[in-house]
């Protein structure tokens, strides 16, 4: 009996020894989709982890095993704050959101580039918490250094972790990303571009990064085709917004010296933004702050997140506002028919402030 014993013994502290450790949140929580009636709260929970290294020795690489878990929310009413928990007792799953106003001011900040330099990027998200919780973010992409790598969005969703708790999220795709599914599970996008609207204001999210759609050019080009068909539609059919943003990951303007021409295929769209009336263009891509005024349309490059700077070398005659090599937030305050936008950089200096005025209503 007493060999049994030890026996059972000694199975139950090999079993207790192999249990695989305490799943926990690891990215979240945090709100996608939000109108004034709907929302979808996110969360991803690790359950295990790999540990790899070369056979012939060396370094080895830990990757989490991390699964998405999701609640879609209906019947909820505008303008209004709500407080959640995915973990009953937990303080790691509690988070709040606000759905749009149907009228009346409101908050949103954008930035992007936060892919690299994590202590960086920690220092802009703390600089932004300080200056004001936002009602909603719109993240420019390369929110990582390589989108496949799931080791990589717990350390991103850990350092944005005290500001998309708090509010809404709306990001674009950027080429680090690298088109992965992963982008769509986790923001819940079933195609990698979407429009939303808050407020009076109507927002259309693109995605730029045509080289990764595919390895074929023609089904790059049938993509962009039909990605510009529906912004086209898109813009269109919200002419009576007093506001049109468009964001998207490439700018089609740049000050960087070594990277003008490189993005025809936003370049391309002015026309269009002009002929729709579109408010302001927000990009990212360029790790710097630009702004340019052309043709009534605002354009700003807000890439400073973290990600190694870039000089502006070279801006655009005639039509250059502001330009400066520093990481950086643009803030927005929404209030009638006037944008009051500011740029602050990573130490909280307001480095550019100005104001977007709706156009005009079209007459009927």
């Amino acid at each position: 009996m007493k060999t049994i014993l030890l026996l059972l013994s000694s199975l139950f502290a090999v079993s207790a020894a192999g249990q695989a450790p305490p799943e926990k949140i690891v990215g979240g929580p945090f709100v996608v989709n939000v109108t004034g009636r709907n929302a979808t709260i996110v969360w991803l929970v690790q359950s295990g982890e790999a540990s790899v290294q070369p056979a012939s020795g060396g370094a080895a690489r830990v990757s989490p095993s991390v699964r998405v878990e999701k609640t879609t929310l209906t019947g909820l009413t505008p303008n209004t704050r709500y407080d959640y928990n995915v973990a009953a007792g937990d303080q790691a799953g509690k988070g709040s959101f606000k759905t749009p106003p149907g009228a009346g001011g409101y908050d949103f900040v954008v930035y992007g580039d936060n892919r690299t330099r994590h202590d960086v990027h920690r220092r802009v998200i703390a600089t932004l918490l300080r200056h004001g919780i936002p009602d909603f973010v719109v993240q420019t992409g390369d929110l990582v250094s390589d989108g496949f790598d799931s080791s990589l969005w717990p350390l991103f969703f850990d350092i944005e972790r005290d500001l998309l708790r708090q509010t809404a999220f709306f990001p674009a795709l950027g080429n680090h990303e690298r088109n992965t599914l992963l982008f769509r599970e986790y923001f819940r996008k079933e195609k990698p571009y979407y429009s939303f609207d808050w407020g009076n204001a109507h927002f259309a999210v693109i995605n730029s990064d045509i080289a990764n759609v595919s390895a074929q050019e023609s089904e790059r080009d049938a993509f962009w085709a039909e990605q510009t068909r529906w912004l086209e539609e898109d813009l269109r059919a919200h002419q009576k917004a007093d506001f049109r943003f468009v964001a998207a990951h490439h700018p089609p303007m740049t000050a960087v010296a070594r990277r003008q021409g490189d993005n025809p295929h936003m370049t391309a769209l002015m026309p269009m933004f002009e002929k729709y009336r579109v408010s302001a263009g927000l990009f990212g891509h360029d790790h710097n702050y630009q702004h340019y005024l052309k043709n009534g349309i605002t354009y700003i490059v807000t890439g400073g997140g973290g990600a190694p700077l870039y000089d502006v070398d070279k801006p655009a005659e005639g039509i250059t506002k502001r330009v400066m090599s520093v990481e950086n937030f643009v803030s927005v305050h929404v209030e009638g028919k006037t944008a009051h936008v500011q740029t602050v950089s990573i130490d909280g200096t307001v480095i550019d402030d100005f104001e977007i005025h709706a156009p005009a209503p079209l007459p009927e």
